[in-house]
């Protein structure tokens, strides 16, 4: 049984955390979780990645819809695009939240270290290839765009409810790179289009026992914060900054996870 002070120490660090992980997830589009998972488990607050993914889940919905706000002030989030891609998250988030009972803790964390590194290399270069990014987004419409667009939004949903991520991470790649949307309106759009899925997927996880409400509030509360600053920094920077700053977090994040599983 924890003290009520060790309690309150590890309220105030993971709040303080919290405000920067906040900031760096609403200027990246990832949601939060792909550093909030690797916080809970390389500290040990948590015996299983299962308990991480379910508690990380409810801060990410907060943030989604914290950062959302915020971007919509600035006029660049998609709504049309970001309401084609949510029925197949939401769809996505639930499958995802449903397969964690099925793979162990050190296999997931493994997964989920080796999934986050195929868009670092893209993002850290600064290179866009905006040749076929703008060949893409001229001939995306109709047909094309609808099943386009709900097999990002399904890999994405899969993603949060899977990895207990935002789901950005699949989701700002592929809007930047493969379709050529603007990064900051890809990072935008898929803020806006999580919150759903991050929801179906915490309910699942909640069912599935793997919630730790002792940590959630902390990460809650300092994830608000810090989305209410990403927006305004991000506005500031050039966007191949973004981009590159993007890299840097996912590069930590999958090596950190990487470690875990195979330790």
């Amino acid at each position: 049984m924890r003290s009520a002070l060790e309690y309150w120490l590890s309220f105030a660090w993971l709040f303080v955390a919290a405000i920067l992980i906040g900031l760096i997830a609403s200027m990246t589009g990832i949601g939060g979780g792909g550093m909030m998972v690797p916080l809970l488990v390389l500290t040990h607050l948590v015996e299983r990645t299962q308990e991480a993914l379910g508690t990380v889940l409810i801060p990410v919905l907060f943030n989604a819809i914290s950062s959302t706000l915020a971007y919509w002030r600035q006029g660049v989030v998609d709504v049309h695009f970001g309401l084609l891609l949510m029925p197949a998250a939401i769809v996505g988030g639930w499958l995802g939240a449903y397969l964690t009972q099925f793979v162990s803790s050190s296999v997931l964390a493994l997964a989920f270290g080796i999934f986050f590194l195929y868009p670092t290399v893209l993002m850290l270069s600064g290179h866009e290839p905006k040749e076929l990014g703008e060949l893409l987004h001229r001939h995306w419409h109709g047909g094309r765009k609808l099943i386009t667009g709900s097999l990002i939004g399904f890999v994405a949903g899969l993603a949060v409810g899977f990895f207990g991520i935002g789901g950005g991470i699949v989701m700002v790649p592929a809007m930047n790179l493969l379709l050529g949307i603007d990064i900051v309106s890809a990072v935008a759009t898929s803020l806006f289009v999580m919150g759903p899925p991050a929801l179906i997927g915490a309910i699942e996880h909640g069912f599935l026992g793997h919630l730790r409400w002792e940590y959630t509030f902390p990460l809650l509360l300092g994830v608000i914060i810090g989305a209410q600053l990403g927006p305004m920094v991000t506005a500031k920077l050039p966007k191949k900054r973004v981009r590159q700053f993007f890299g840097i977090v996912v590069l930590y994040v999958a090596l950190s996870m990487i470690w875990k599983g195979l330790h």
